[in-house]
């Protein structure tokens, strides 16, 4: 997994890229917990170059999103591959976050 991040605007936007799973998870909680104790509460996850995503990531995503709501702030995931998206809606994430097709559209409605 190779994770990189960059401010646009008010908004964090970090790429992932390989697979987002029991292996990879601590050390993407890891980076959006300390890009969100440096002040990132508006943060959007690229998931354009990610290939896969395990139960182990969606509590990762979980809990940025409920630490980023405590903060009043906001977390967009955008560009999944079908088949990603497939887990958000069979986990039922999808009913409570946003997910558009692009960065720019992200960033329109952060």
């Amino acid at each position: 997994m190779e994770i990189i991040e960059e401010k646009q605007g008010a908004a964090s936007v970090i790429r992932i890229s390989g697979r987002l799973d029991s292996n990879t998870s601590p050390e993407f909680e890891d980076h959006v917990s300390a890009a969100i104790r440096n002040g990132s509460h508006h943060m959007i996850l690229d998931f354009e170059a990610l290939n896969y995503i395990s139960s182990a990531g969606l509590r990762v995503i979980l809990k940025a999103t409920k630490d980023l709501k405590r903060l009043e702030g906001k977390l967009m995931l955008c560009a999944m591959r079908d088949y990603v998206r497939e887990v958000f809606e069979i986990s039922g994430f999808d009913s409570f976050l946003t997910i558009v097709s692009t960065v720019d559209e992200a960033l329109e409605r952060m």
